[in-house]
C-alpha cells in the first residue's frame, strides 16, 4: 500500500478535529468523503505534512509523516483546497518553476505533456490571473502531477469545471489511478460513482464507512450512495 495511515488525530483545544482513523490506500482511486468539517482537509494536510498530527501515524511510500517530511512530499502531489497560484505568472513560467523546484529532468517535455493532459494547451500563454477559475484549477493539477509522484492528494479538484471540462477531467483521475494512488475529496455524489473504486466516509472526525463502492451500496442495501451517506452523517455520533 502506498498510504498506510494508523489511529492518526488532530485536536484543537476541545475539539478531535480528526478522531484516531487508521485506513490504507494502493493503487486507484478513493473517495474521501464528509460534511463540510468533518476533517477531511485536515486529514489531507497532515499527510502532505503541512499539518502535525497530535497522535498517530502515517507513511507515504514507505515514509513517515514524523520526521521524513521531505521524502513525503516528494512522492506526493497535492492539490488543496483553495489551490494557491502564483496569479502573476504565466501559466506556463508557474510550471517551468514547479519543474524546477522538483528538478525534473527534461523539463520541457514534462510541462507539454501535463498541458495536453490537463488541457491548458490554448491558455499555455495567459497569465494565470487571467484564466477563469476552472482553469486555475487545471492548473492547480497540471503542478501536482507534474513530477509524476506515485501518491496524488486532491481536495475538490473539479470545483469551478463546466459540464464539459468535467468530462475531461474526470477521466485524467481515472487514468492516473491506473498506475498511482489517488485520494480525492469530493461533495458530488456522482462524482465518486463515476470514478472511485473505494470510499471512505468521514463525520465529526472519525471514519464511518471504508468500503469499495460496490461493497458500501451492498452493505445498506442500497442503490444510492448519496442516501447511504445521508443516512451515515446524520446518524454518526
Amino acid at each position: 500500500m502506498n498510504v498506510e495511515v494508523k489511529d492518526l488525530t488532530k485536536i484543537y483545544g476541545s475539539q478531535k478535529a480528526v478522531n484516531d482513523i487508521s485506513f490504507s490506500a494502493g493503487l486507484g482511486v478513493l473517495g474521501f468523503l464528509g460534511p463540510n468539517g468533518a476533517g477531511k482537509s485536515t486529514t489531507m494536510k497532515m499527510l502532505t505534512c503541512f499539518l502535525p498530527p497530535t497522535s498517530g501515524s502515517a507513511d507515504i511510500c514507505g515514509f513517515s509523516i514524523h520526521g521524513q517530511s521531505l521524502q513525503v512530499r516528494s512522492n506526493i502531489g497535492y492539490l488543496p483546497e483553495n489551490n494557491p497560484l502564483y496569479t502573476g505568472m504565466y501559466v506556463n513560467e508557474a510550471l517551468a518553476f514547479v519543474a524546477g523546484i522538483h528538478k525534473i529532468e527534461q523539463p520541457a517535455t514534462r510541462i507539454a505533456e501535463v498541458i495536453e493532459l490537463t488541457g491548458l494547451g490554448e491558455e499555455q500563454h495567459k497569465k494565470i490571473g487571467q484564466l477563469s477559475k476552472g482553469y486555475r484549477q487545471r492548473v492547480g493539477l497540471a503542478q501536482a502531477i507534474l513530477h509524476d509522484p506515485p501518491v496524488l492528494i486532491l481536495d475538490e479538484p473539479t470545483s469551478g469545471l463546466d459540464p464539459n471540462q468535467l468530462i475531461g477531467i474526470r477521466q485524467l483521475i481515472r487514468d492516473l489511478g491506473k498506475t498511482k494512488t489517488v485520494i480525492i475529496s469530493t461533495h458530488i455524489m456522482q462524482e465518486v460513482e463515476a470514478i472511485c473504486d473505494k470510499v471512505i466516509i468521514i463525520n465529526k472526525g472519525k471514519i464511518v464507512a471504508n468500503d469499495t463502492l460496490a461493497g458500501l451500496l451492498a452493505a445498506h442495501g442500497s442503490d444510492s450512495l448519496e442516501k447511504i451517506f445521508v443516512k451515515l452523517t446524520n446518524n454518526a455520533s
